[in-house]
């Protein structure tokens, strides 16, 4: 999982609250378990003008002028800034992966559905929960700005704007720990792996019979 510490992206601002995982993602694009290839497929139903199917060429449907993500000065956009209880709805982990396949490393919500906002950890997608009046405030800096980026400094836990405003956010230490560091489950448990070498030594030493190949009838 790659480490998030210090990062500087393009605000996109999605001014929608209870949007659900179907509508980051839609069922029918669910096909895979492998982590990439649904950045095509966010916002579907929003960003294109006709129904989707798994395996079409989106680069030639046509697109929604109007939706945020398809605007020329959104294009590159890494911050998604939106309203509260952002990923509702299912509890799909294809959420946060689509997000991230499109580009996304943090979002900025009020509030956020509780198995979304988990997956996005375990995924290396940063939440970050701030108070509604101050979501507001940045829907209006963005939209008085033809380029709004923000810096995350989540090392110190604050957001900063254009004209050098910090904005503290609370996060959990260990989830903290392990985006600072790049760890998702599997890197945690990897940090274990002379232990758990050790281990399988004494079992294989202690109980040989465990570990041979069952005879072919």
């Amino acid at each position: 999982m790659e480490k998030f510490v210090k990062y500087t992206g393009l605000v996109a601002p999605l001014d929608r609250a209870n949007v659900d995982t179907d509508q980051i993602i839609p069922k029918q694009f669910l096909k895979s378990i492998k982590r990439t290839g649904f950045g095509p497929n966010l916002f579907d139903e929003w960003r294109y003008l006709d129904e989707g199917f798994p395996g079409q060429d989106n680069e030639k449907r046509p697109k929604n002028p109007d939706f945020v993500l398809n605007k020329p000065q959104y294009q590159g956009a890494s911050v998604l800034l939106t309203r509260r209880n952002f990923g509702c709805g299912s509890s799909r982990e294809h959420a946060p992966w689509a997000l991230m396949d499109f580009g996304f490393r943090a979002i900025i919500a009020p509030s956020y559905a509780d198995i979304f906002y988990n997956n996005c950890f375990k995924n290396g997608l940063l939440p970050i929960v701030l108070p509604e009046a101050t979501v507001d405030g940045l829907f209006k800096a963005e939209a008085a700005s033809t380029d709004f980026q923000l810096t995350i400094d989540l090392a110190n836990q604050q957001v900063m704007t254009p004209d050098g405003e910090a904005i503290g956010f609370e996060i959990d230490e260990f989830r903290k720990h392990c985006l600072l560091n790049g760890l998702d489950e599997i890197g945690l448990t990897l940090q274990q792996s002379d232990a758990i070498r050790e281990y399988e030594s004494r079992r294989l030493a202690a109980e040989p019979w465990i570990f041979q190949e069952p005879q072919k009838q």
